[in-house]
C-alpha cells in the first residue's frame, strides 16, 4: 500500500497541484487537505507547498501558519510525522517555530526565478535520504522572500547541529545568511527549502541538468525519500 502523502491547500496556493503529482510520479498517494479544516485524514505525511498564501499580507506564510489545520500540522510534527515546506511553505514552518529563524524579502528587492544549483548539505532526513551527501541538484528558484536571516547564536546552532539540509552553490540569489536553501529540524522529520523540487521531477518539463544527477529530475529524490522512508517502517 502506497504511503499517503497530504498537501495542503491555503488561499494563493499555485503549486499544490505540482507537489501532488510529484507524490505520486515517487510512488505516493497525493491527498488533497484544506486549510480550514482540523483533520489530517490519517496521512503519512504532509506537504506546504509554494504560492502566496493569503496574499503575502504581513509577512510571507504569517498568516497561514495560524490556519485551522496548521494546528494539527504542529501537533503532527513535533510527533514525528514527516513535513516537508516548500517555497510559502517554508515560510510557514518558520512561522510556526517548526524550523528556526525567519525569511525576508530578497537583499536586492526584486523577485527571482532561475533554475538553482544547490549542495546537499545534510542526507539523514526523512525527505533528503535519497541524495548523496554534498551531492550537487538544481531545480528551479521562485521568490521575492527568501532571503533567509536568524542571529548569530541561532545561525551557529543551526550549523553546528547540522541543521543545514542545502545550501545555495555559486551564486546566493537573495542574500540568505551562509548561503541557506534549506533547513532541517533536529529530529530530520521536518524540513523546509526555498527552490521547489516539485518542477524538476519529470523530463522535458524541468532544468536540463546532465551534469548533475539525473536530467531534470533532481527534485524527485525529495519525494522518493519520504516515500521509500515511509515504506521501510510498515
Amino acid at each position: 500500500m502506497s504511503p499517503r502523502v497530504g498537501v495542503i491547500t491555503f488561499p494563493g496556493s499555485l503549486d499544490d497541484r505540482d507537489a501532488q503529482r510529484a507524490v505520486r510520479l515517487a510512488g505516493g498517494e497525493a491527498v488533497a487537505l484544506w486549510h480550514g479544516e482540523h483533520d489530517l485524514h490519517g496521512v503519512d505525511a504532509i506537504i506546504l507547498p509554494g504560492g502566496f498564501s493569503y496574499g503575502d499580507y504581513l509577512r510571507a506564510g504569517a498568516i497561514a501558519s495560524h490556519s485551522p489545520i496548521m494546528a494539527e500540522v504542529i501537533t503532527a510534527a513535533n510527533a514525528g510525522l514527516p513535513v516537508l515546506g516548500i517555497c510559502n511553505g517554508f515560510q510557514m514552518l518558520t512561522e510556526a517555530h517548526l524550523l528556526p529563524g525567519g525569511l525576508i524579502r530578497n537583499d536586492h528587492g526584486k523577485f527571482v526565478c532561475r533554475d538553482q544549483v544547490l549542495r546537499v548539505e545534510n542526507n539523514d532526513t526523512v525527505w533528503t535520504n535519497a541524495y548523496e551527501k554534498n551531492a550537487e541538484i538544481t531545480i528551479p528558484l521562485k521568490n521575492g522572500e527568501g532571503g533567509f536571516i536568524a542571529d548569530d547564536e541561532t545561525l551557529a546552532r543551526i550549523e553546528g547541529e547540522g541543521q543545514v539540509a542545502f545550501r545555495y552553490v555559486d551564486v546566493n540569489p537573495n542574500g540568505s545568511r551562509n548561503n541557506i536553501a534549506g533547513l532541517t529540524n533536529e529530529r530530520g522529520n521536518v524540513v523546509g527549502l526555498m527552490p521547489h523540487p516539485e518542477h524538476a521531477v519529470e523530463l522535458g518539463f524541468g532544468p536540463d541538468t546532465a551534469t548533475h544527477m539525473a536530467s531534470g529530475l533532481d527534485g524527485l529524490p525529495i519525494f522518493r525519500s519520504a516515500v521509500e522512508a515511509l515504506l521501510a517502517r510498515v
